[in-house]
């Protein structure tokens, strides 16, 4: 069963994420809005977060911060500062587990690559995996 957002349950083996809804516009500071190709790079993004997390059967938690305000200003709120635009809000995807912030696509891109986005997103790799190989085989 997914975490349950507002009564911060603790589950381990959980990934909250936090994701834009692609119905909304997105908004720059001064009015502007969102180019298309920075909207559509957003869903695309989405999408292979969505992909990977359902297809290794990771449970999580879709957050709608387009159509939810209190979703929203959670995900900006919980954004450390280091890892915020130098102007702007953070976009997103955004990952958390739980209310620890795990990292942008970027982050998450980078640990799928190097075989440790278990690790990345604080699960433990399933035996057989091809993160729970390479763990093994650094430990021997």
């Amino acid at each position: 069963m997914p975490l349950e957002f507002m009564e911060r349950v603790h589950k381990p083996d959980f990934c909250w994420m936090s994701v834009y809804s692609p119905s909304a516009t997105l908004c720059f500071p001064h009015g502007l809005s969102c180019p298309d190709l920075a909207l559509e790079q957003i869903k695309k993004q989405q999408q292979d977060v969505l992909g990977f997390l359902e297809a290794n059967k990771i449970e999580f938690e879709e957050k709608d911060i387009a159509a939810n305000e209190e979703n929203r200003k959670w995900m900006r709120e919980n954004v450390p500062e280091d890892s915020r635009p130098a102007s702007g809000n953070p976009l997103p995807p955004r990952l958390f587990n739980d209310s620890r912030y795990l990292g942008d696509y970027e982050a998450f891109f980078e640990a799928r690559e190097n075989n440790a986005v278990y690790a990345f997103l604080g699960l433990t790799a399933p035996p057989g995996s091809k993160e729970a190989e390479a763990l093994a085989k650094q430990q021997a």
